[in-house]
């Protein structure tokens, strides 16, 4: 393999899969970027994208061993999002590339999505939005009488940033606001569940903000969606992985549960064709940090992780 110097200096960086338009004209303008499908054939890279020192993604796509290894000079990952379960962050720790992502500036928005999926969800507004439309109303048919969210009470599945800001939103409304982590939150001001099937069985809602990765796999299964009930209702603004989303599919199909805001799914970006269907669904495609201004901000801390490991500054977000 023969070394490629970059023109002008600049350091080599590698966009992997899709990015926003603004951080790839930026990337473009700061570093000699190269671009790269996520589903590449890794066996056949040019030699001058083998010498990125360092990979820009998104978090659907993340970076696994393969990319690490086909990249030899690779030291950073920098990752558009808050997730890094797509990461193999163990790789990365023994091959010393550091990792960042992007959390704090996409909690409000993603939060107040959160909050917006509920109410959508509880209150009927998709399906009967949808009434309207098709003249329904107009010609006398009445929409079903919706559940409340005032006075609820509200489970936050994974009381990190996004949690919080969830609860903290929901606080004047809710009759009560408990909690599930895999261990108490120091100085939180709601009710701890430890036991997540006894979680579910006192919640009206669920708001499922636990961050991803293998130990939270399907951990909303079957049996925490019979204890939730047939009153309750889910909200995920977190991975589709974390939901059993065949239990899922057939607990709202068999009125199980009362009904399911959903912004992501487990194999995004394809949706189990039930559940389109489904009028006591609300849908969304991971929309979670899609606001003009979050996304402008993630782009910048990227650009920010980025400048500082090339001036060997200390990194402003580390996972790695």
């Amino acid at each position: 393999m023969t070394d490629i110097p970059p023109p002008h200096g600049k350091p080599p960086v590698l966009g992997y899969g899709h990015l926003n338009p603004y951080l790839d004209g930026e990337l473009g303008r700061r570093f000699t970027l190269h671009r790269l499908a996520a589903d590449a054939d890794l066996s056949a890279l040019p030699d001058e994208v083998r010498q990125s020192r360092a990979l820009v993604s998104f978090g659907s796509v993340g970076a696994p061993a393969a990319i690490m290894d086909a990249l030899p000079r690779l030291e950073m990952i920098a990752l558009f999002s808050v997730g890094y379960d797509k990461v193999d962050v163990d790789h990365a720790r023994a091959k010393g590339i550091r990792v960042t992502n992007t959390p704090d500036v996409l909690t409000d928005d993603t939060a107040d999505l959160a909050v917006g999926l509920l109410y959508a969800t509880v209150r009927n507004i998709a399906a009967n939005d949808r009434l309207v439309r098709a003249g329904a109303w107009a010609r006398g048919e009445m929409p079903a009488l919706s559940g409340r969210v005032t006075g609820s009470r509200i489970g936050i599945l994974g009381l990190g940033r996004i949690g919080r800001a969830i609860a903290r939103r929901l606080e004047p409304v809710a009759g009560e606001i408990l909690y599930h982590n895999r261990r108490e939150a120091t100085g939180a001001p709601y009710r701890y569940v430890a036991d997540r099937i006894d979680f579910a069985r006192q919640c009206d809602v669920i708001m499922v903000a636990t961050s991803g990765g293998p130990e939270a796999a399907q951990l909303v299964d079957g049996a925490m969606l019979e204890a939730l009930g047939p009153d309750g209702v889910l909200v995920n603004i977190s991975r589709g992985s974390v939901v059993d989303e065949a239990a899922l599919v057939a607990a709202l199909a068999d009125g199980r549960i009362a009904g399911a805001g959903l912004d992501v799914f487990a194999q995004e970006p394809h949706v189990p064709q039930a559940l389109l269907a489904m009028d006591h669904v609300v849908l969304q495609p991971h929309q979670g940090s899609a606001t003009r201004h979050t996304r402008k901000a993630m782009a910048d801390l990227v650009l920010a992780n980025l400048d500082a490991h090339f001036a060997g500054r200390p990194l402003l977000t580390p996972v790695v």
